[in-house]
């Protein structure tokens, strides 16, 4: 485990509780459920981790300008003064 997924033939660099169970399965030749695996792996002190690094591919400057730029306007607050009603029971007042 300590080699990473790499050594166990997965090139992305992560683990899964499903990758886990096949490397066990594997090495050892014993079946768990992915349940009893999670369980098997917080007894021994495991935990879940998420990946605390970002892309060597990130662009920062082009990350900002669309936050500046693009997500105003997909955020925009939609038109609460359209008529109509979206109610089957209470139609809209015309």
């Amino acid at each position: 485990m300590d080699a990473g997924p790499a050594a166990a033939g997965w090139s992305d660099q992560c683990w899964t509780l499903a990758r886990i169970t096949e490397v066990v399965r594997r090495r050892f030749g014993v079946e768990y459920t992915l349940a009893g695996m999670d369980l098997l792996l917080h007894r021994i002190g495991w935990s879940v981790q998420v990946p605390s690094r970002k892309a060597t591919e990130r662009d920062e400057e082009k990350i900002v300008a669309w936050k500046d730029e693009q997500w105003p306007v997909i955020k925009r607050r939609r038109r609460t003064w359209a008529p109509g009603s979206a109610s089957r029971t209470k139609p809209a007042r015309g």
